[in-house]
């Protein structure tokens, strides 16, 4: 119902990432920390999808918002 992601880069490319997309007002995302492998909290993003009326659609359009919001980051 939660899926958690986050780009290779730094969490300030995450944190862009997630306020890009929400400024959008066509998605909207939240944030949580995550431990990575070594134990270093790292910015990770939150999106739900599990709502009875989400349906394939809407989550392949939510990638493709992320795929380009994330290409047009520095």
């Amino acid at each position: 119902n939660l899926v958690c992601f986050r780009l290779k880069a730094m969490d300030a490319a995450n944190r862009a990432l997630m306020e890009r997309l929400n400024a959008s007002g066509r998605m909207y995302l939240s944030h949580t920390t995550l431990a990575d492998p070594t134990g270093e909290s790292r910015f990770v993003l939150r999106m739900a999808i599990g709502a009875t009326l989400t349906q394939e659609h809407h989550v392949r359009a939510a990638w493709d918002l992320i795929q380009q919001a994330a290409n047009a980051l520095p």
